[in-house]
């Protein structure tokens, strides 16, 4: 017999897998998965190129993990291709920082990982999801490691809002790459770490985020009822809440309920106006400003069908857009532009339409997950045998191609 098989266990762990999440992705019983953890059998051969994918392992690296555990060892961080070479000499310096320290964790090491999702989120609008998801994925591991270690209830629970918040980020990045099996065990990992932590704004953003998940399937339903759900768990005045009031307002206007939209967004910007005006916008993902609620009244808008929704596009264009470069744009330009586009569509002011459909895909800034936007777009101008359609719908099978 094996040994005890550990650091399959933490690896399964470390990519928001439960034993019968993993059981479900490859077809066994959890009791199979359970027995490969314990060492008392090994996967079959078969088995073992889909468990590697699910792991993101190579082969090797597999056979290596599925060796027994002869010393109780952490996982090496070998497996992890970083965004950034500094990334692993970053958390070597914050282990060495955590073990001259009197507590096995630490408040010096969570003040770091705090700092740390909260540069994460900084960089979401501007970043490649695929990029961002290798930092997330690099934390989360960093978090599991901890939790093995000794600590003080405030500790551990500081451990599992930011592990909380670090699934809820990679729920969302695997959302943008609509990679839908790792999105949700990642929500689902955020939401039992939120309510271990007792942390509700957490929480809801997890019923938001799914909300927009649903909402780029098509079931506006769905979405409708999980943003309300979000918006009954979350706190009075957290951006949880304004964030859960918008996406209502989205799915309505999908479902066509104008005057239940128009009321979504009066309340956003009730909501966002007693947020005040920051010094400089911080574009933290999890943080509302009243930019942000610019940004979702000119998307609300436009799939209404509301010529209102230009000026508001045209003000998140001219806040946001840090030059013209369009590859340097964060998300949200891209996104006023498709809105700006369908507007313009809707006014038969059709080359101004094409031209902004054009810089918002071609800026790079729109994720597989916004893809059925810009799809939108390129279908109406088709649909009105524009003679810019056959170079927007290049430009769109282009953008689909390199985020294969």
């Amino acid at each position: 017999m094996a040994g005890k098989r550990q650091r399959l266990a933490q690896r399964r762990k470390a990519n928001g897998y439960t034993q019968e999440q993993f059981a479900d992705a490859l077809k066994v019983d959890r009791t199979t998965v359970q027995r490969w953890e314990r060492g008392e059998v090994d996967p079959q051969p078969h088995q073992r190129p889909k468990m590697a994918k699910l792991l993101q392992l190579t082969s090797r690296e597999l056979d290596e993990l599925l060796a027994a555990d002869v010393l109780p060892v952490t996982l090496a961080p070998s497996w992890i291709v970083p965004a950034e070479p500094a990334n692993d000499d970053e958390l070597a310096a914050w282990e060495l920082a955590r073990r001259v320290q009197a507590s096995d964790v630490g408040n010096e090491t969570l003040t770091r990982l705090e700092r740390a999702f909260d540069e994460l989120a900084t960089a979401y609008p501007i970043t490649p999801p695929h990029e961002l998801l290798e930092r997330v994925r690099q934390h989360s591991a960093y978090v599991v490691r901890l939790l093995d270690a000794r600590k003080t209830l405030s500790e551990h629970r500081r451990l599992l809002v930011v592990g909380g918040w670090l699934s809820l980020l990679g729920a969302t990045l695997h959302i943008d790459l609509k990679q839908d099996y790792a999105a949700t065990a990642r929500l689902q990992t955020a939401a039992t770490l939120a309510q271990q932590a007792e942390h509700p704004e957490i929480e809801a953003w997890c019923y938001e985020t799914d909300a927009w998940r649903v909402l780029t399937d098509g079931d506006y339903v769905r979405a409708l009822e999980l943003s309300l759900t979000a918006q009954s768990i979350a706190p009075a005045g957290t951006s949880a809440l304004i964030q859960a009031t918008a996406q209502e307002g989205r799915a309505r206007a999908r479902l066509g309920q104008a005057t239940e939209t128009y009321a979504a967004i009066d309340r956003v910007q009730t909501m966002a106006a007693k947020l005040g005006i920051p010094d400089r916008p911080t574009e933290h993902h999890y943080q509302y400003d009243p930019a942000k609620a610019l940004a979702y009244t000119a998307t609300t808008l436009a799939w209404l069908g509301d010529v209102a929704a230009e000026p508001y596009a045209r003000e998140v264009i001219k806040r946001l857009s840090p030059s013209n470069d369009i590859s340097k744009w964060p998300r949200r330009v891209a996104s006023a532009n498709i809105d700006l586009a369908l507007v313009l569509l809707t006014g038969k002011r059709l080359d101004e339409a094409c031209e902004s459909a054009q810089k918002a895909i071609l800026s790079g800034r729109v994720v597989p997950s916004n893809h059925w936007r810009a799809l939108e777009v390129v279908k109406a101008v088709e649909a009105r045998q524009l003679p810019e359609a056959p170079d927007l719908r290049e430009a769109y099978e282009g953008l689909k191609a390199i985020e294969a």
